[in-house]
């Protein structure tokens, strides 16, 4: 009953920064948490960063603590994560996700997921 249109994905070199955005429409619940993963070729899809519903929460993995910012516009319905100082390492799809549980963000296992969007980073 959702879906999760994103935009922003791209190829830059490293130091670069890029700004994706999630917007969100359909059948949503009334307050639901958003986020970002992200799945490298051969690896396991990783949490990158989550935010609550009114967005004074906010989740980081290790690697990209003081690099990423996730943020949301609920007017819009919509999610961004804005990326700096990107690295050849940050190279992955990247996939928003919806869920009513903060948790379920945290643990890439949301209600729903977005299509993924590219991003690549070259040295």
């Amino acid at each position: 009953q959702v879906q999760l249109v994103e935009s922003g994905g791209g190829s830059v070199q490293a130091g670069a920064s890029l700004r994706l955005s999630c917007a969100a429409s359909g059948r949503t619940f009334s307050r639901y948490a958003m986020g970002w993963s992200r799945q490298a070729p051969g690896k396991e899809r990783e949490f990158v960063a989550a935010i609550s519903w009114g967005g004074s929460s906010t989740n980081y993995a290790d690697s990209v603590k003081g690099r990423f910012t996730i943020s949301r516009d609920n007017a819009k319905n919509t999610a961004y994560l804005q990326m700096n100082s990107l690295k050849p390492e940050d190279t992955a799809v990247y996939y928003c996700a919806l869920s009513r549980r903060d948790v379920d963000v945290l643990h890439s296992t949301p209600d729903y997921w977005g299509q993924g969007t590219q991003v690549t980073v070259s040295s």
